[in-house]
């Protein structure tokens, strides 16, 4: 039996799927198996597949279902593994060849000890690299699921591995949650166990264009979920309440503001003051796009 399956759920990521299986491929640690499920992908998925079927022989194990979303497709890849260990990627993420190696050393004679995370960076649609986040955070480690509550320590998921046993006991990814699915689980075992932090270079995550598109009152709406699922949790209080209302916020506004929509962002962030108006980094945002919002304002009032 493998030490680690690697869960891998695909959906129309064809284009990006080698570089994800060709990462794992080239791990210095090779007790793995690969469960790949395909999310009723239209594209040609089950074509790029087929050669690793092949090559890799009992090491890739392929699933194919028809759409259920992206933690029906976890859930499905977890059902199918067997193994110790779960290290999680997504299909158009890549893996450094230290990934493994690495996270496993996190988990050596530390049996308090139920998920590991690292750093990551951020690539383009090309492979190039945009920005690398590898400075460790405040409450990077231990017992901290009242800071994954509160949004205040960020688990890139291609650095994600976990126990097996982990699911067994705090059950699968919640499939009503149409975002933030990954932190729910996260929350979930960090309730129970140490989280680890591995500090070096793990993975890289991919972003696209298409990532700006995303609807963010479903994304609202989801977040919002999870902070009511867990309200009363042990050190998820009224006050950390606040906080994490203010961090979702806070985080709408910076989208509103990347797709130029100055008005909700200094909305949304003004919001979050009112949350939690003790974050100086909420103030400055708020600060800085209103700044931008009075200015285009003037602009606009000059051309007119």
């Amino acid at each position: 039996m493998p030490k680690v399956d690697i869960i891998i759920p695909a959906y129309n990521a064809a284009r990006y799927l080698p570089a994800a299986i060709e990462s794992v491929i080239t791990q210095t640690f090779e007790d793995w198996r690969i469960v790949l499920v395909d999310d009723g992908s239209t594209d040609d998925t089950a074509e790029v597949v087929a050669p690793y079927i092949e090559r890799l022989g009992p090491k890739l194990l392929y699933v194919k279902q028809a759409n259920a979303g992206l933690p029906a497709a976890r859930n499905a890849a977890i059902r199918n593994s067997s193994s110790e260990f779960l290290a999680l990627l997504d299909a158009d993420d890549v893996w450094l060849p230290c990934r493994l190696e690495e996270s496993l050393k996190a988990f050596e004679n530390r049996p308090q000890v139920g998920m590991a995370y690292g750093y990551n960076s951020r690539i383009d649609t090309k492979g190039a690299v945009i920005d690398v986040f590898a400075n460790k955070q405040k409450y990077a480690e231990g017992r901290i699921a009242p800071y994954i509550y509160m949004r205040r320590v960020n688990l890139p998921c291609p650095t994600i591995t976990f126990r097996r046993k982990c699911v067994d006991e705090v059950g699968p990814f919640d499939e009503s949650l149409r975002a933030t699915e990954d932190r729910d689980m996260w929350l979930r075992i960090a309730l129970r166990y140490e989280v680890a932090l591995v500090p070096k270079l793990l993975a890289h995550y991919r972003t696209s264009p298409d990532a700006m598109t995303t609807d963010s009152d479903r994304m609202l709406k989801a977040q919002r979920q999870f902070i009511e699922k867990h309200y009363g949790a042990p050190g998820c209080g009224p006050v950390a309440r606040r906080i994490a209302l203010m961090g979702i916020y806070k985080q709408r506004a910076e989208a509103f503001a990347a797709r130029g929509q100055l008005r909700a962002g200094l909305l949304s962030a003004l919001r979050a003051m009112a949350l939690y108006p003790l974050d100086l980094n909420t103030n400055r945002t708020a600060g800085s796009l209103l700044l931008r919002y009075v200015g285009l304002s003037r602009q606009a009032a000059a051309g007119s």
